[in-house]
Order: structure tokens, then C-alpha cells, then sequence
């Protein structure tokens, strides 16, 4: 499994790294790429630049920040299997990448519309992924925007 491999190469290393599965594949029975997103944690104030050195060792190439302020991002594989978000606990991009995974995980018919909007997409921007990802922007943010419900 690619977080135990990942956490092994960061405990060699002496950094602490907390691992999240989101994207797609994260949701039982939403349809998903081949590829898994991990989002991965450290401590606000830590060096960013050991947490790039390390996922560099792991064998994952660093693309930066790509457009997205506080998020560093690595993939790995030919063809890629592996995308990694590399951010500080807490932050807001961390906070909505796990809402938006924990309310497409309780919400069935939530998940079943994400879904639908996914394959649309996919059918109207096949070579666009820039587009893609910016469509489904509207969506994501209405998500995010819901009131939490407690039972």
C-alpha cells in the first residue's frame, strides 16, 4: 500500500506526515481515474522544503504549487497512479478536502450527482483537464458551502 511506503521513507526521514485518501477513489461507488490522491499533513511552521525533499525520495515528482496557494503537488507512476497534495493540517485547503470527501461519503444521492456531472464533463472536455477541473469548481464550492447536519 502507497502510505505505508510513503510513511516508511518519511519516518527514515525524522518527519512527522499525517496521510488522508481523498479524491474520488476515496468514495465507495463514485467512479473515479485510476489514480489516488493522497492529501498529506504537516505542522504549521515546518520546513515545506524537507516535505519536498522527502516525497522526491519517495520517488514522486514535484510540479509545485500549480496555480493553487499553500498546496504543494507531486505525482508518481507512468502512467500516473499517484497524486499527492502536500499542505499544512488545518489549513483551509486541507479542511475542505475532507469535508468534501466525508460529505460525498454520507450523502449517496450527493455522491450519485457528482458522479453524473463527472461523466458530462468528461464527454465535454476530453483533452481540456484544466476545464474540467474548473467546471466542476462550482459544484465542490456549493458543497462546501452546506450547513453541517448533526443527527
Amino acid at each position: 500500500m502507497e502510505a505505508s511506503r510513503v510513511r516508511a521513507v518519511f519516518a527514515l526521514a525524522r518527519l512527522p506526515v499525517l496521510l488522508e485518501h481523498t479524491g474520488s477513489t476515496a468514495v465507495p461507488g463514485l467512479a473515479a481515474k485510476p489514480i489516488i490522491d493522497i492529501l498529506a499533513g504537516y505542522s504549521e511552521g515546518a520546513e515545506v522544503q524537507s516535505y519536498v525533499d522527502t516525497f522526491e525520495a519517495a520517488g514522486y515528482t514535484h510540479r509545485g504549487e500549480q496555480d493553487i496557494p499553500g498546496r504543494e503537488f507531486f505525482r508518481r507512476g507512468d502512467p500516473r497512479a499517484y497524486h499527492v497534495h502536500l499542505a499544512v493540517i488545518g489549513s483551509s485547503f486541507w479542511r475542505d478536502h475532507l469535508r468534501f470527501r466525508d460529505r460525498l461519503r454520507a450523502d449517496s444521492s450527493l455522491r450519485d450527482s457528482y458522479a453524473t456531472l463527472k461523466r458530462d464533463l468528461a464527454l465535454r472536455y476530453p483533452r481540456d483537464r484544466e476545464a474540467y477541473i474548473a467546471a466542476k469548481g462550482p459544484f465542490v464550492q456549493e458543497v462546501l458551502a452546506r450547513p453541517v447536519r448533526h443527527p
